[in-house]
This record gives structure tokens, C-alpha cells and sequence, in this order.
């Protein structure tokens, strides 16, 4: 069965008379997804991926401008276009709408060319602006986020979490002994090592909330938001064995597979708190999670209670290389 190519676009209206309208104009060209409340709009859009969105002004829930400040305020939202659907003698709402984002506005009763002609474009101004902003921050080695976009992200998902008052984690992870292996089998083999590191632990990261970054060198970070320290523990947990379970030959007089180490904290974020201050934290818990011997997890949670993963027995001893 042929994959749907077709872009996405969300149509939040109340009127089912307008929504059956613009639907028959653009389902030809795009996958068309309706909701006629607000609030569900809301809760679609967080869920999909959208290159469009068309917003009615006028709705019994919750109006049009405060559906665009919410998206706007939406980590996963946030950059979706938003057209305004106005009536023709609404200047004074399409100034509004124009003023707090939305990049265009559409008129009732809808002229069908004048539709497809401003959707056409803004898809096509999405689609560009996402394929440059993931060339400036995906990691050319792994296909993951950079540095950079980990910078950007991680402020972001803070000020959500604190918003909606959500449990907050953050993972620092190390691959073992990643220096001897590089000396051991070449630094060709040690970037296959670090792709297969990053998938695998992609694979594992279902939600459009999970974010996962190449921190620098051999060090990966991930976010997450609403798990709780224990679920959180027990993910990492079994991140850690399905990096094992690649079997990927390391050096023997350190370890029979390639493995990592992983600590970090979960804790439902303050105003007064400071990523910065737990990021540290999260890094202190990779830096036991090495000292107690690698091939573990070590983490914390917001009262500073510690959990140690028992250690996986090593081939030999291992020694203090990274």
C-alpha cells in the first residue's frame, strides 16, 4: 500500500457548512483533518504533524485569537502557519489576527482559487522554513539534534514544564570507553558506533514530547515531560540494555559489547528553579553512573533521593579509560 504523501492541514471551525466547504476545495491536494470545538482543535494539533492550520475567529468555546496565543505558546505548535478564516467586513479582526501571528487570513463566502492559491503558499513557506531550520540543527554524524538545537529546546521544554506544572526530566548519556574503542578500531568504526548509539536510542522515543540530542563527542541528552522519576528510571533502564543488546564488539580488556552509561533527574519544575542547576545535577549522576563502574543508570529526583542500577558484571575489570 502507497505511504499518503499529501501535507496536513487542520481546519478549526465550528461551522459545519464552512468546514464541508473548504474540504471539498483543498482534500484533493492535502489530508484534511477537522474539528469543530476549540479545545479539541487545540488537542489535535498538539498531536500531529501539521504544515498548516485554518482557524476560525468566531467560535462558542473559545475564540479564534486566544487558540492562536495558545499555539503560539505550544512547544509543539508553536512554528505551525495559522490562517485566519474572517467575513468580509472583519478588518478589524484581521488586523488582530495578522498583529499576533497568523500568517494570512481567507475571507467568507470562500473563492476556491483565492484558497488553494494562499495554502499553496504558506505550505510551500512551512515546508522550506522546516527543511532549513533542520539542516542548521540536526547532527550531521548521527541525524539527531545538535548541540544547538538542544541549547534552544531545553529553555523551551523548561518554560512549558513550569507552565503547566509538569514533571520534568532530564538523561546525560555516555558511551563506555568510547576513547579506546576509537584507538582499538579506528574513528570510521567509532562514528558507525555513535549512529547505532543514536538510533537505537531513538527508536525508543515514541512521543512527539521526547526529544533526544547529540550533546558533543560521545555524549547524548535526552527530554522528557509528565514521566514521573520511577517511570523515568525504569525507561532509561531499559535504553541502557538495548544499547547492549546491539552487541557491538568493544575493546576485551574493558568489556566484551560497546555499552553507556546514564544519569539524570526528574523533578517538576519551579519559577525559582534553574535549568542550569539540575542539568549539573543530571551530569553528576552520569559521573557516578561512571565511577560505580559504567553500564548503568544513576538517577535523582526532586528531594535528592538516588537510585543506582545493580551493575551488569563486566568480561574483565574495567580500567579509567573513557
Amino acid at each position: 500500500m502507497k505511504k499518503n504523501s499529501k501535507k496536513r492541514i487542520l481546519i478549526i471551525d465550528d461551522s459545519q457548512l464552512q468546514t464541508k466547504a473548504l474540504k471539498a476545495i483543498l482534500e484533493d491536494e492535502y489530508d484534511i483533518t477537522i474539528c469543530q470545538t476549540a479545545q479539541n482543535g487545540l488537542r489535535t494539533a498538539k498531536t500531529g504533524n501539521y504544515s498548516l492550520i485554518l482557524l476560525d475567529i468566531i467560535m462558542p468555546d473559545l475564540d479564534g485569537f486566544n487558540v492562536l496565543k495558545e499555539l503560539q505558546a505550544t512547544v509543539l505548535t508553536k512554528y505551525i502557519p495559522v490562517i485566519m478564516i474572517t467575513s468580509l467586513s472583519d478588518a478589524h479582526h484581521e488586523e488582530k489576527g495578522l498583529t499576533m501571528g497568523a500568517v494570512d487570513y481567507i475571507t467568507k463566502p470562500f473563492n476556491p482559487l483565492i484558497v488553494k492559491a494562499r495554502v499553496r503558499t504558506h505550505v510551500k513557506l512551512y515546508q522550506y522554513q522546516m527543511n532549513f531550520r533542520q539542516q542548521a540543527l540536526v547532527d550531521d554524524l548521527t541525524g539527531i539534534a545538535n548541540r544547538r538545537h538542544y541549547n534552544k529546546t531545553s529553555r523551551i521544554k523548561w518554560r512549558e514544564a513550569i507552565r503547566l506544572e509538569l514533571p520534568f526530566t532530564i538523561c546525560m548519556i555516555d558511551v563506555d570507553n568510547f576513547k579506546l574503542y576509537n584507538d582499538t578500531y579506528g574513528h570510521a568504526a567509532g562514528d558507525k558506533v555513535l549512529a547505532s548509539v543514536a538510533q537505537t536510542i531513538s527508536s525508543q522515543l515514541h512521543r512527539a514530547t521526547d526529544f533526544l540530542a547529540r550533546y558533543g563527542g560521545e555524549e547524548f541528552v535526552i527530554l522528557l515531560m509528565e514521566n514521573d522519576a520511577e517511570s523515568s528510571y525504569e525507561f532509561m533502564k531499559k535504553i541502557r540494555q538495548s544499547v547492549e543488546d546491539l552487541h557491538i564488539s568493544q575493546n576485551p580488556l574493558v568489556a566484551k559489547w560497546v555499552t553507556i552509561s546514564i544519569g539524570g533527574i526528574t523533578l517538576t519544575p519551579k519559577m525559582e528553579n534553574t535549568y542550569d542547576s539540575y542539568a549539573q545535577i543530571a551530569d553528576t549522576m552520569l559521573y557516578d553512573a561512571k565511577r560505580y563502574g559504567r553500564n548503568m543508570v544513576v538517577w535523582s529526583n526532586e528531594n535528592k533521593e538516588q537510585w543506582r542500577e545493580k551493575q551488569v558484571k563486566p568480561l574483565q575489570k574495567e580500567n579509567e579509560n573513557d
